[in-house]
């Protein structure tokens, strides 16, 4: 009862905001969006990505629009506690990519008081949940989805079809490699993929 009314009565205890969907759906500008408007409030902001992603920039995260904002590359979660004292704000791009300790992460910096932005692929190229993101969904107060449009269908997408042969989990790419499907388009691809393995056999 202590802790409950503790937390209620100090205002400084921060929360966590999760965007999420699949490639191509808006995540990473949305993510900028909030952290450029925290900017502006003169808050204090920190910016972090997984320094395995270095698709377009070394150390700025940039959406595919070409939209950029500085951010810290990082090898491991952990780190970016030790980076991110002092801040109002914590943004966290491509948090598929880190490890499980990123849920511990952004639950400590949210308890010190922290407003903790993050972004990343809900869903790996097989449909499954991808890494640490549904505990992050879970424990957050706020969940955006986004969505992309299926190139095939027109319809709202929601999955992240691989196009190019490679049972990685991690692989980064841009549309050369991915492509944002419907539910329906997907199962179709997944079959089609499928179907065309077993044939090489």
């Amino acid at each position: 009862m202590f802790l409950e009314n503790n937390i209620h009565n100090h205002e400084e205890v921060g929360w966590i905001e999760v965007i999420c969907g699949s490639m191509f759906s808006g995540k990473t500008e949305e993510l900028i969006r909030r952290l450029r408007r925290a900017q502006f409030a003169k808050q204090k902001v920190e910016i972090f990505k997984p320094s395995f992603d270095t698709r377009y920039d070394d150390t700025n995260i940039v959406s595919h629009n070409a939209t950029e904002i500085p951010s810290t590359p990082v090898e491991a979660a952990a780190s970016i506690l030790l980076l991110a004292d002092g801040c109002d704000v914590v943004g966290i791009d491509e948090a598929q990519f880190f490890d499980d300790e990123i849920v511990n992460v952004c639950n400590d910096l949210a308890n010190r008081g922290v407003r903790v932005i993050v972004a990343g692929l809900d869903m790996d190229y097989k449909g499954n949940p991808f890494g640490p993101m549904p505990y992050l969904m879970a424990t957050a107060e706020y969940v955006t989805k986004v969505h992309a449009v299926c190139t095939r269908t027109g319809h709202l997408a929601n999955y992240s079809f691989r196009k190019v042969p490679n049972d990685s989990q991690r692989m980064l790419g841009e549309a050369e490699s991915y492509e944002p499907l419907s539910r329906a388009a997907f199962i179709k691809a997944r079959a089609k993929d499928e179907a065309q393995k077993t044939t090489n056999l």
